[in-house]
């Protein structure tokens, strides 16, 4: 069997699910032939700055999306826009011979990584991406919080949200997979109406509105900052917007979780806020191991609860400058 092209992309996420599907679809056409696609959803524990390098042994191409540079000799393709994208000087030297290659891409103003791909390949390979523009139009939408509201961002009745849903709580690399198979050669909504995935969805939506709720009864409003502390229980992913709908007049939120491998700090500025954001928040995140962009951002920390709560104080002081 021929040697595979290995994606490593953002995963738990719809903007690193998109961005697989796009880079995909670009390769394809830029390089042509018939390569086989191995997709690696990468996250953001205590410690890890990159993917790891065995990742791409044995394969024929390959590509980080959506995540931290990590500099290996073998990686052909490159696609962030995260402020914190890479973690050394070593790093960047790096990336800059692949970006005088033609191979790497990277724009800290781009709303998502998926916009950033489609720019991309329109604008330097002439590749028309356009039978993708439902999902890079919404996939851009999530990852930047361009909700028309706070309150449409919590809401998860329409199908497409119920998917970003899924991807969160249960994405893994078989799914991540199957999800770009899938919207390779369909369209988001077909996709998200799919049966087996609506299964998915189904006994999530109770468990999301108990976590909402959850959120709710333990906020604290701390100068400009909405406070919460989730880490008497362990939960792998928040629901980050219900902070903003709840107090419209504070632009930070600071969100303590926490899972058996790790507790994460995530820190956010409410796009619905009539306050201007004076905060840079992946320099805040940066300086604690941490990352993301200037609007929002985590660290992750071992499971150190106390840790975790004396670290968040610090960082809700300076929010509070």
């Amino acid at each position: 069997m021929d040697a595979p092209v290995v994606v490593a992309t953002h995963g738990h996420c719809l903007d690193g699910c998109a961005s697989a599907v796009l880079f995909t679809a670009l390769h394809r056409a830029v390089v042509g032939g018939q390569a086989r696609f191995v997709y690696f959803g990468q996250t953001y524990d205590p410690g890890k700055n990159g993917v790891d390098p065995r990742t791409f042994v044995g394969s024929s191409d390959s590509a980080i999306l959506d995540y931290r540079y990590t500099a290996v000799d073998t990686l052909g393709w490159y696609f962030d826009h995260h402020r914190t994208a890479f973690p050394t000087q070593a790093d960047s030297d790096h990336f800059a011979e692949l970006e005088a290659r033609g191979r790497g891409f990277f724009d800290r103003d781009a709303g998502s990584c998926t916009i950033l791909i489609d720019r991309v390949a329109r604008a330097r390979f002439g590749v028309d991406l356009s039978a993708h523009r439902e999902l890079v139009a919404f996939a851009d939408m999530v990852d930047r919080a361009a909700f028309p509201t706070a309150e449409a961002a919590v809401d998860r009745s329409d199908p497409k949200m119920k998917l970003v849903s899924v991807l969160e709580q249960q994405g893994d690399d078989r799914l991540l997979a199957d999800l770009v198979q899938r919207l390779s050669t369909r369209s988001l909504g077909e996709v998200a109406a799919d049966a087996d995935l609506a299964a998915r969805a189904a006994p999530l939506e109770a468990a999301y509105a108990a976590q909402v709720a959850r959120i709710r009864a333990r906020e604290e409003r701390r100068g400009h900052v909405v406070y919460v502390d989730l880490l008497d229980q362990p939960i792998e992913v928040v629901a980050k917007f219900a902070t903003y709908a709840d107090a419209p007049d504070l632009p930070y939120s600071v969100v303590l979780t926490r899972t058996d491998r790790r507790c994460k700090i995530s820190i956010g500025y409410n796009p619905w806020c009539p306050i201007a954001r004076r905060h840079d928040i992946a320099a805040m995140c940066s300086a604690h191991g941490g990352g993301g962009h200037a609007v929002v951002g985590a660290i992750a920390l071992p499971p150190d609860p106390d840790r975790c709560r004396a670290l968040a104080a610090t960082l809700v002081e300076e929010l509070n400058r």
